[in-house]
């Protein structure tokens, strides 16, 4: 007696569903990369069954969604099939604390220069119509002198306020009050969608999903932030209070790590 395959063997590979569709749909590599912005080789590997390229399992569910979409199929029944083969998806852990001081943090008051100035203009007023007054009053209690020949009251000018200084506003470009003993990261996705994965030292999973533009996630550890970024180009990185400067192409994974005192001066 024979135990026959079962369905799931006889299924094709993700990566020739994707090439047939592609090839269906009169597509090339290049078309397919210009308008997922998965850069060639990676869309080469994928279709050869080769997601090492990917960067993760994050990315290769991410890459596999986009390219589908591109040559018109549903992506759904590639991705289940991915996660069958390669270990199920993971259970998503809770992401480490955000930084304190930045999910505390209030937008600084700014000084409000229209009441300060209203506030200097009625009391030159009121100090200018008090001293009118008191002049009048004594005016009416002496002698009546001729007309025209009364003398100017000399009045004492009111002493301008000096306003308050404005207190400084935080900049954009780092995170106030980083702590030394512990290693900060921030990521903004500014130019586009991002895949990113992050871990802590003993390799905890913080955040592993999808960053959509004008969003930003900020990672905390005792020791070591390692991250994986799948569209670097589009992420703005922060790192102990200091940008980051990078030349990171769109489409482009990194993996990245740092540690406390990074990134280094100079």
């Amino acid at each position: 007696m024979s135990i026959g395959n079962s369905p799931e063997d006889d299924r094709p590979s993700i990566g020739r569903v994707l090439q047939q569709a592609r090839i269906a749909a009169g597509l090339t590599v290049d078309e397919v990369s210009g308008s997922t912005r998965v850069r060639i080789p990676i869309v080469h590997a994928i279709e050869n069954e080769d997601f090492s390229r990917c960067g993760g399992d994050v990315y290769a569910r991410g890459h596999i969604r986009t390219v589908a979409r591109a040559v018109g199929i549903d992506p759904e029944p590639l991705v289940q099939q991915y996660d069958a083969e390669h270990g199920g998806r993971p259970v998503p852990t809770p992401a480490a604390p955000l930084f304190e001081a930045e999910r505390i943090r209030s937008e600084p008051r700014r000084p409000n220069w229209t009441a300060a100035m209203v506030a200097a203009i009625v009391a030159v007023v009121g100090f200018v119509g008090f001293t009118l007054f008191n002049g009048e009053d004594e005016g009416t209690s002496t002698a009546h002198v001729a007309e025209g020949s009364t003398p100017q009251k000399a009045t004492a000018k009111p002493t301008p306020t000096k306003p308050a200084d404005p207190k400084p506003v935080p900049s954009e470009s780092a995170i106030a009050a980083a702590p030394l003993d512990k290693v900060t990261v921030k990521l903004s996705a500014t130019e586009g969608k991002s895949w990113i994965s992050a871990k802590d030292h003993s390799g905890q999973i913080l955040f592993d999903g999808l960053l959509l533009q004008g969003q930003s996630k900020t990672f905390q550890d005792e020791e070591r932030v390692d991250l994986v970024l799948g569209n670097a180009g589009s992420i703005d990185l922060f790192v102990n209070g200091k940008k980051v400067e990078d030349q990171f192409e769109p489409g482009q994974v990194e993996r990245l790590s740092y540690a406390k005192g990074d990134p280094e001066a100079g």
